[in-house]
């Protein structure tokens, strides 16, 4: 308000003490700094006009030149990525190693089936046979590992004299004088096939044996043992069809003439592996494609 007297204005609070701002005008208050290019300045210098030293090129590229990184203010995120960088370097060893342990692994259970099984199957039909020299004191007849042996042992047999059916030669030449686009669509949709036939054929040969050596005291609840039998069989006879069809096709990639089906075929692999690497996968998922 105006004084009577004079006309210089006068505020309530005394000449000394600052001027509050107004609330909802948004302007800060004296005190307030502002930051710009890692300076700190008053309103009232901000106010001035700036000399033209402070925004000149020699200035920034001072700055550029004598800024520093704050590397220590983020020691556990900086470790964690050299630790990366020493795993990405070791995976090729790790890799071999898996590989190696695979490999063996696959080369035992093939040899058990031509090798251990066959004695494991006389054993369980000497059992059967002299069962009546050691009287019926168990109530089994034979123990759930050798009724599992039996099974699997007849199985390969079924399966071994139906493959005889199968003439490999026409398969061949069938494939052989397909295309190429259409030996890549086979050789894609044989792939599928495979996987979706195998995770599906693993759970009917588990729910053969289970219900084969399951408590016969427990309520019935399956179909019984000769369906599961003759959808096993069936399936063992379909997925060795598959990948005898699938081995064809790569024989005929090996040996054509042409080997643009031999690149296409791997560059298949190579946008696998494209697909596989931007994704991220936790150690529990990493296992579990280890093991298929």
């Amino acid at each position: 308000r105006q004084d009577s007297g004079r006309g210089e204005p006068k505020t309530l609070w005394g000449s000394s003490e600052p001027r509050p701002s107004a609330a909802g005008s948004g302007q800060p208050s004296p005190q307030q700094r502002t930051e710009t290019l890692g300076f700190y300045e008053s309103d009232r210098g901000r106010k001035k006009k700036r000399s033209l030293s402070d925004l000149s090129l020699l200035r920034f590229i001072s700055a550029e030149l004598t800024r520093g990184y704050f590397l220590e203010h983020n020691e556990a995120k900086y470790t964690e990525r050299r630790e990366r960088v020493y795993t990405c370097m070791r995976i090729p060893k790790e890799l071999e190693k898996l590989m190696f342990f695979g490999i063996f692994l696959c080369l035992d259970a093939f040899l058990y089936v031509f090798t251990l099984l066959p004695l494991r199957v006389i054993l369980a039909m000497f059992r059967f046979i002299t069962l009546p020299c050691y009287g019926l004191r168990d109530r089994r007849l034979l123990q759930p590992a050798q009724v599992c042996d039996m099974l699997k042992g007849v199985i390969l047999v079924i399966c071994y004299f139906m493959m005889h059916y199968v003439d490999y030669s026409m398969m061949y030449h069938l494939i052989r004088g397909q295309s190429v686009i259409k030996l890549y669509i086979i050789y894609n949709m044989l792939e599928v096939a495979d996987r979706l036939i195998s995770s599906f054929g693993q759970d009917i040969l588990d729910a053969l044996y289970w219900t084969a050596t399951e408590p016969k005291e427990r309520k019935r609840a399956h179909i019984g043992v000769i369906p599961h039998f003759f959808m096993a069989v069936l399936y063992v006879f379909l997925h060795a069809i598959l990948i005898m069809v699938q081995a064809t096709t790569l024989n005929v990639a090996f040996n054509s003439h042409n080997k643009s089906l031999l690149t296409i075929m791997m560059s298949n692999n190579f946008v696998e592996i494209k697909g596989s690497v931007f994704k991220k996968f936790e150690k529990n998922n990493l296992f579990q494609m280890s093991n298929s």
